[in-house]
């Protein structure tokens, strides 16, 4: 595979980890956080988009609450 291209997304903040996004071949991105930029995951556009629209929504809020 080639060298990717990694992009730092544009809501990290100077000074606090930072995501990074890179297109993979054919369909896949690929993502990682900048304190473990060895850790490297992947997945389609439309994964991701689906993903992050389910979040948007809201889907997700209640990861992380007592008794859930």
């Amino acid at each position: 595979m080639s060298e990717c291209r990694w992009q730092k997304s544009s809501y990290s903040v100077e000074g606090s980890n930072c995501l990074y996004v890179a297109a993979g071949e054919s369909d896949t991105i690929m993502l990682r956080e900048s304190e473990y930029p060895e850790v490297i995951l992947s997945t389609t556009r439309t994964h991701l988009r689906t993903f992050i629209r389910a979040a948007k929504a809201g889907q997700f809020d209640h990861i992380g609450e007592p008794g859930r």
